[in-house]
């Protein structure tokens, strides 16, 4: 996997303890990007220290159930993604804009008790994901299909000329980001066991979606 000018091809190229940064129903893949506003004093300095070192955060989300420690703290999910740092802007006004490029899955083996004010974890990489997936096995008409029926019955636009040239991998990924789901359908997306799986994962969870807002509309599917 090559993330900007850095290539990640075993697990000695990959960090064994990650600062993460935890945002609720937002997802980042291997191979996509990920623009983020960066302003909380915490991950201001988090940001410091990455581009400092490897480059490297963790993007997670909060655990599903809302559960915390005693102190209030949110506990993790169990699955996030590595992102490298391949752009970096200041704004002048204390904030940072960024982009991150998704090098692959960890799994969170535990947090560590730290004195930074961004929390980091131990986490096992998935090293599968290094892999850059071609999507051969995607059911691409099936993908496509559901697209357009939730576009239609929600009224949105898609620019179809640049789905059309996009292969199946950056089909896929950019789609799981850019819908509008959950934490949850975010959460099963990202842990999806390949390519193929989060593609038939996001068809199931666009379906779901369209029989939802049926219901809610009083209307029923033919």
């Amino acid at each position: 996997m090559q993330a900007g000018n850095a290539h990640y091809r075993r697990k000695r190229d990959l960090p064994s303890v990650l600062p993460v940064f935890p945002l609720p129903a937002v997802l980042l893949l291997p191979g996509t990007r990920l623009p983020l506003n960066i302003f909380e004093p915490r991950y201001l300095e988090m940001l410091d220290d990455a581009i400092a070192g490897t480059r490297l955060i963790g993007m997670i989300q909060p655990s599903l159930d809302g559960s915390a420690d005693d102190n209030g703290v949110p506990a993790l999910c169990d699955v996030g993604c590595i992102g490298r740092v391949t752009s970096f802007a200041e704004t002048g006004d204390g904030r940072y804009l960024i982009s991150l490029q998704g090098v692959c899955r960890f799994r969170v083996a535990h947090e560590l008790s730290v004195k930074t004010p961004f929390r980091q974890c131990q986490i096992v990489p998935f090293l599968a994901d290094l892999d850059e997936e071609l999507g051969e096995d995607v059911d691409r008409p099936a993908l496509l299909k559901a697209l357009r029926a939730y576009l239609k019955a929600n009224e949105l636009e898609a620019d179809w000329e640049g789905i059309s040239r996009a292969d199946n991998a950056m089909l896929v990924n950019a789609l799981s980001m850019m819908a509008p789901f959950g934490p949850a359908e975010k959460q099963a997306l990202l842990e999806a066991a390949d390519l193929k799986a989060r593609a038939e994962t996001l068809i199931a969870i666009t379906e779901m979606a369209m029989v939802r807002s049926n219901d809610d509309s009083g209307s029923s599917l033919q």
